[in-house]
């Protein structure tokens, strides 16, 4: 193919050893396929991620777990790689591969010494463009992802998650869990499983992102090898299939789920900001000092003053369109109704403000935070990833401190007004009637 890729070197003012601009590039190739690098000469290995732009919520309801599906599938090889070969290879030069999916993207990745870039490229580049789908494969695998579903519906601590996310959007495809179930991964065919791949996985719609010991050039030089004939396929094959709007009903209030559990799990929140809102910085400020670390105000007084938990946290997440803020806390099931008025009460309280000493301290965590997850290669390619993928752009390490740094008593009291008149939801797991918490929620 043409060489007419088109370059960019992320701006922004340099600010030491874990913000030089320049060290971050970012490349379009003729195919449509995005590549951002961000080079770390002290490093002796290099990680590379590619980041598909589909998760759970693109998924018809009869192929629901078909994202998460194809993340196993394509680990099983293509028709030059069987499984064991692609395995092999890598833990042979003391490599690791992994992948993950979400409700809004899939990333497979892999982890090398800096001298063998070529083969991590390599083994991505085949699995990524020419998974082979063998019929036997994908029926071994299926068995995987039912085991997979029984084991995760055994850990109450996981499905009360996706309880609250399903009764805070129902209806709609956010409020599935990523994994399908039963029904839908037995009945999935090998046909649809390759038409949501073809429609889904495309140059247009993928982000390779790398960091390490690398030559941001010699990566872009690499993937055009590889993909000399991607560009007329991706133009053969139309626009991306586009992403169905999130229109879910009203939220449910209440999901009460009766198991003999030995721990009430407990989850309440309310919907939030989306990924792109500018108010997204001062709402994981708010997060941090209502649940975020072992100083937030739940955890001192659900877990360190009174006692009442082991696990008590609060956390957000954010989609295109919109977002949630919940809090988790699991208690012996006598205390479960003490606990979720404690929540209760933590979210009611923190919306009346917070100190000056809470707001620099939530500051300084989250800093902190960003800051050791750039000290490896792993945790940049994933920041590098997603940043492109999610926000289209990648905000360097100055960047996003101040943007943190900035936020202020103003900016949390907005946040409140935006988030906290949202209803609330309540999701609950243990031995209790339907009934149990309907004068608590």
């Amino acid at each position: 193919m043409a060489t007419g890729a088109r370059a960019a070197t992320a701006g922004g003012a340099s600010g030491g050893a874990l913000a030089v601009a320049d060290a971050i590039r970012q490349t379009r190739l003729d195919s449509g396929l995005r590549v951002v690098t961000e080079a770390m000469p002290d490093a002796h290995s290099v990680t590379i991620g590619f980041w598909v732009d589909t998760g759970s919520r693109d998924e018809e309801p009869r192929v629901a777990g078909v994202s998460h599906f194809l993340e196993h599938l394509l680990f099983k090889g293509t028709e030059t790689w069987s499984a064991q070969q692609i395995a092999e290879a890598v833990e042979a030069v003391g490599g690791e591969m992994n992948a993950f999916t979400t409700k809004e993207y899939t990333a497979y990745y892999t982890r090398l010494l800096d001298t063998d870039v070529e083969l991590g490229l390599d083994i991505l580049s085949e699995i990524m463009w020419a998974p082979a789908f063998r019929p036997d494969e994908i029926e071994a695998e299926r068995q995987v992802i039912l085991e997979e579903i029984l084991m995760h519906e055994d850990e109450p601590s996981d499905l009360v998650h996706d309880n609250f996310t399903e009764a805070l959007y129902p209806g709609h495809a956010l409020g599935r869990e990523v994994l399908g179930d039963a029904s839908t991964i037995g009945a999935m065919a090998r046909d649809e499983i390759r038409d949501y791949f073809g429609k889904r996985y495309r140059p247009a719609t993928t982000v390779v992102a790398a960091a390490g010991n690398l030559d941001h050039d010699d990566i872009v030089k690499g993937l055009e090898r590889r993909y000399a004939d991607i560009a007329g396929n991706a133009s053969a094959n139309g626009a991306p299939h586009p992403r169905a709007p999130a229109e879910p009903g009203p939220p449910r209030r209440l999901f009460v789920a009766n198991k003999p559990t030995e721990q009430a799990h407990i989850v309440v929140g309310m919907e939030a900001l989306s990924r792109d809102d500018d108010d997204r910085f001062a709402l994981t400020v708010l997060n941090q000092v209502l649940g975020g670390g072992m100083s937030s105000r739940l955890f001192q007084e659900v877990r360190e003053k009174r006692g009442l938990a082991y696990s008590v946290y609060s956390y957000r997440s954010a989609y295109l369109e919109t977002g949630m803020l919940a809090v988790y806390a699991g208690t012996s099931p006598a205390r479960a109704h003490e606990v979720l008025g404690l929540i209760h009460e933590g979210l009611d309280r923190i919306a009346g403000g917070v100190t000056d000493h809470e707001l620099g301290v939530a500051k300084g965590h989250i800093k902190g935070s960003l800051a050791l997850g750039l000290e490896d290669s792993g945790g940049r390619m994933t920041r590098l990833g997603r940043s492109a993928l999610v926000h289209g752009s990648v905000m360097t390490f100055d960047e996003l401190v101040a943007r943190t740094e900035a936020v202020g008593h103003a900016d949390l009291a907005r946040v409140v007004d935006r988030v906290w008149a949202n209803p609330r939801v309540t999701a609950v797991i243990g031995p209790f009637d339907d009934d149990a918490f309907a004068t608590d929620a």
